[in-house]
């Protein structure tokens, strides 16, 4: 917040701070004058050593695409297991639910030529509905609780999701603009796992029968 009223030894000690806690070396988070990106950080996490980490679940990492960009240019985890999420949803389509047959399924957004999110979100009680690149919906969730007071909510994550970090997500419920009692409404379930909790076996087994717990306790709070 200081910006350039930061001292040389306020920077450096902050840079300092951020190293101990990211891993990033000192001299690559001064590089960014202490603004790191995510993309910045999987690419220099493990600079050393040529590696790329992963963004979806950065238990994944491969080889840098290039030594010389700041950037990530790829996300090994989505290179690692897209393939083989593609197979399963292109079976389970045609082959068990008999739908799809004549039609291209497309893995991912990027593989339509042309696409883009349609972002415009209108938060209630504000203006109308405007194009945004980044959309927070915590106020609609705070009035849907609200207007219902028996709403429980369900919330789940990977520790190792730097897209949608865990304590991102429990740092906005913390802040929702909703009464103190109805804060218990919502249970928070976090899995060593990442952005898709359910690529581990084990995992997957842990977060069935926690959505099958919440889905009979809201059953019985009828």
């Amino acid at each position: 917040m200081q910006g350039s009223d930061l001292s040389d030894a306020d920077r450096n000690a902050i840079a300092e701070k951020l190293h101990n806690y990211t891993g990033v070396s000192t001299a690559m988070i001064l590089k960014t004058d202490l603004r790191m990106s995510g993309g910045f950080f999987s690419k220099n996490v493990q600079d050393d050593t040529g590696t790329t980490t992963g963004r979806l679940d950065t238990r994944f990492a491969g080889p840098d695409l290039s030594r010389t960009s700041e950037e990530a240019e790829y996300d090994p985890q989505a290179n690692a297991i897209s393939s083989a999420y593609t197979t399963a949803i292109n079976q389970y389509v045609r082959g068990t639910l008999n739908f799809g047959r004549d039609m291209t399924y497309l893995p991912g957004v990027y593989a339509a030529p042309g696409f883009s999110w349609d972002l415009r979100h209108g938060a209630p009680g504000g203006p109308a509905a405007t194009s945004s690149t980044s959309v927070n919906v915590m106020s609609d969730l705070a009035l849907a609780m609200k207007d219902n007071p028996k709403m429980k909510v369900f919330l789940a994550g990977g520790y190792y999701d730097l897209a949608t970090p865990y304590f991102a997500a429990t740092y906005e419920m913390h802040h929702l603009p909703i009464p103190r009692s109805l804060a218990g409404n919502i249970s928070y379930h976090f899995y060593p796992s990442g952005h898709m909790i359910y690529v581990n076996e084990e995992v997957l087994h842990h977060f069935h029968d926690d959505v099958a717990a919440f889905i009979r306790s809201t059953e019985a709070a009828k």
